[in-house]
């Protein structure tokens, strides 16, 4: 079908691929790199990722080269797309955004690159939304408001059994005070200003769940809400979070329970669990 507004985004969105291909969404791969091995997120099987994490084999991950966006805005741009829309993690935790810049100054149709300040499914419910729209052939300004509305309103609950592995990756923003305390201490975090940021500590992992479940319930409230639940290696717990939601939340249109992509787990951790409320 043809589209006058095409939407690119990268692998954190953490958007099923079965999704991202119904709707037409194209999705640049952050790489991982374990030891001396590099490779598209999406080629890292997670059981490698947290092995090695737990091995403490060193982890990095690394932004798309421009040239992987460059590649993708001109393909569209071959297929007669009129607009794009690149929507990104957010630039104070990735360069990702700034390699997509770079590489729409280069191409030949108008590129809009949006910095979410946000992570995880902030972002894909964003992009979803947009995809959408652009779906039914509104044009770019509606593309990017409807984009621009999800990610701003959308809320996102981190909970994590470390901050070791923010700590290693740089990631750990204003969490950094968390560090050193209470070994039973468990902190809950959120994205502000577009990093990671201390929102509660709560003594015992089981509380501090519940602690993000109240939380999450309450910034829902009676709107009408997507929810996520993201988690990395922790399926049955996050299985148990979705459950307590189902019946916490009263209006919400759409769940999802997603593993993080791996470039998001390499930084948060083994365990770790998330939240995410997107008012629609």
């Amino acid at each position: 079908m043809y589209r006058r507004v095409a939407i690119v985004t990268d692998s954190t969105a953490c958007l099923p691929a079965q999704l991202t291909d119904q709707l037409g969404i194209e999705v640049v791969q952050i790489q991982v790199r374990i030891g001396d091995h590099t490779d598209d997120e999406s080629r890292i099987p997670v059981p490698d990722l947290v092995s090695a994490m737990r091995a403490n084999v060193p982890v990095a991950t690394i932004p798309p080269d421009p040239g992987a966006f460059f590649w993708t805005y001109n393909e569209l741009a071959a297929q007669g797309v009129r607009s794009i829309v690149s929507v990104h993690v957010s630039g104070r935790q990735s360069a990702t955004v700034e390699a997509a810049r770079t590489a729409a100054a280069q191409v030949r149709v108008p590129v809009h690159v949006v910095d979410t300040h946000t992570c995880g499914m902030s972002i894909g419910y964003a992009v979803q939304a947009a995809a959408k729209v652009a779906e039914a052939g509104c044009n770019v300004e509606k593309v990017l408001a409807t984009a621009q509305r999800r990610f701003d309103r959308s809320t996102e609950l981190i909970y994590v059994d470390t901050l070791e592995y923010l700590r290693r990756g740089g990631r750990i923003g204003a969490a950094a005070a968390l560090v050193g305390g209470v070994l039973s201490m468990k902190p809950l975090l959120t994205m502000a200003d577009g990093q990671i940021t201390p929102l509660d500590k709560v003594i015992g992992a089981d509380r501090a769940l519940n602690r993000m479940l109240d939380i999450a319930i309450k910034r829902a409230g009676t709107d009408t809400v997507d929810v996520a639940v993201e988690h990395f290696d922790a399926p049955e717990k996050a299985q148990r979070l979705l459950r307590k939601l189902r019946t916490g939340v009263p209006n919400v249109r759409q769940f999802m329970l997603t593993q993080v992509s791996s470039a998001i787990g390499a930084h948060v951790g083994p365990g770790a669990l998330g939240i995410t409320v997107s008012p629609v």
